[in-house]
Formats: C-alpha cells, structure tokens, sequence
C-alpha cells in the first residue's frame, strides 16, 4: 500500500468565476462568524445565506447541505494537518520509522480535533455516512499505510479502524468533561492502544 501525496479533504475544485469565488468566501466567512458568536445550533444553510447577504440557492448550489459546508470549514487546518504527516518533519512527517509516525500521527489528530471541536462535534452527528467522509477517510488511508509497513500481513484497514475509533470528538470531549482527563492522559492512552496493536510483528 502506497501513501498517497495528495488527499484533499474535499477534492479538488474547478476554476471558479471571480463572482462566484467572492460568494464562496463570504459564505465560508459568515458561517465561521456564526460558529464563533452563536456556536454550531445555529449553523443551518438559510441562516448562513442570510448573514452572507446571498440567496439561499447559492449556498446549497456551492456546498448541497450542512455537511458540504463543515468540511469547508475545516479544510485550510486540515490542510496543513494533511501537509505535515504527508510531507513535514518526522516523527509526523516521513522519516521516522512506522510505529513511531503511527503514535506522532494519533497524538496530532487529538490536537487537530480539539482546534476545530465544535465543527468535529457537529459533523459527526450527521450519522454514519457523514461521520466517516473527508477527513476520516483520509486519515484512514494514512494509518493504514502506516500499519502495513509496521505490521505486515495484518489486516491495516482493519486495524486503522480500531485505532481511529477512539479519536472522536465526542469521546473526547467526554473523557475531559465528565471523566476530567487531561489531554495528555488521553495521548498517553493511544499510544499504549498503538503498541499493543503493532508490538507482535517487527517493524519493516
């Protein structure tokens, strides 16, 4: 299994008009207002139509629904997330051997879930077929490269999965809310989870 140089969340757009360009982005700019001032409740695409001062058509023509919209509110961080476990400095980036970049890339995400919570939180009560789109899928592809190399002949996608299940926003949020876990307990605890996964084959 080969690690792809280019996951974008969303995929890559067509050469946009400079009209519609300008319209993309103030709807994206009225959302992320909306999502600071009043939290995701009142994320619906009418309401993001009316604060942008666009029609409603627009909106669900640029983005189909809520969903469309989340992801592309998250897509520059995710962006840069993607950019540094692709290609930045190890133990994220290549360079390091597999098991370390698995436990460097888990420990990454929980950060990377915590900066944009509220979205992560939202997008993942769109149900199962919304949960695991964009950025989950691509996450997934990541460890499973990462797990064919530490584990050869185990079943990567599979165990991807498994690592990835706990890394949710909100599981998260529950197990610093209710459970009072620091977010260093919760790294400390995917890592155990990573080497009891990769512990009885050597790395390759």
């Amino acid at each position: 299994m080969r690690e792809r140089r280019s996951l974008p969340v969303v995929g890559q757009p067509q050469p946009e008009r400079a009209d519609a360009a300008r319209n993309r982005q103030k709807i994206i700019e009225a959302a992320a207002r909306m999502v600071t001032e009043c939290g995701t409740d009142e994320l619906s695409l009418d309401e993001v139509a009316r604060e942008a001062c666009v029609g409603v058509g627009t909106v669900y023509r640029r983005f189909g629904d809520r969903t469309g919209l989340l992801l592309a509110l998250i897509d520059e961080r995710e962006r840069r997330f993607q950019a540094a476990f692709l290609s930045g400095p190890p133990p994220l980036g290549p360079g390091a051997p597999a098991r370390e970049r698995i436990v460097a890339f888990l420990h990454a995400l929980v950060d990377r879930i915590l900066a944009d919570e509220a979205l992560f939180l939202l997008l993942e009560k769109g149900g199962t077929a919304k949960r695991f789109t964009g950025p989950y899928r691509v996450h997934h592809i990541h460890l499973a490269t990462l797990l064919a190399r530490a584990c050869p002949g185990a079943d990567a996608a599979y165990l991807a999965d498994a690592l990835l299940a706990p890394v949710n926003a909100h599981l998260i949020a529950c197990q610093r809310e209710e459970r009072g876990m620091t977010v260093e307990q919760i790294k400390s605890g995917l890592e155990a989870l990573a080497e009891a996964v990769t512990r009885a084959t050597p790395s390759a």
